[in-house]
């Protein structure tokens, strides 16, 4: 992959009592819309917004560790997308640890957007958070 190519970072978190138990799928995709990396982990309890938080801060966490330099990110949280970007104010405090870690993480990243897309167009990284909330380990 060459620097020049846009890497697409589909982000979901899930949820399942709000709080409850809780996963992030991650999914990294070229220009052609092919996975070469994803992320699909528990992490504990936490709420949704927490947990779609998580997933955008360790993509951007791991697109920093593979050196890509251009990067869109898409989720399907409105509330979080409109937080990065300033839209939102960050009220609840364990949020903004995370608003505040992704900041951090964000000077790393040369070419950062970040983009709210439906539901439907973001079902691999739902995916991988359902295969975490359904994995026996």
């Amino acid at each position: 992959m060459s620097s020049k190519d846009t890497t697409f970072i589909y982000c979901d978190g899930s949820s399942r009592g709000n709080p409850g138990p809780a996963a992030i799928g991650v999914s990294f995709q070229d220009n052609d819309g092919v996975e070469f990396f994803f992320l699909s982990e528990k992490i504990g309890n936490a709420t949704n917004n927490v947990a779609e938080w998580q997933a955008l801060y360790r993509g951007m966490e791991e697109a920093i560790k593979q050196n890509l330099q251009k990067i869109k990110f898409r989720l399907d949280s409105e509330l979080v997308v409109k937080q990065m970007i300033g839209e939102y104010k960050v009220k609840n405090k364990d949020l903004l640890v995370f608003k505040n870690k992704c900041d951090s993480l964000r000077v790393s990243i040369p070419n950062f957007e970040i983009q709210y897309i439906p539901r439907e167009q973001n079902t691999r990284a739902d995916q991988l958070a359902n295969l975490a909330q359904d994995s026996k380990t």
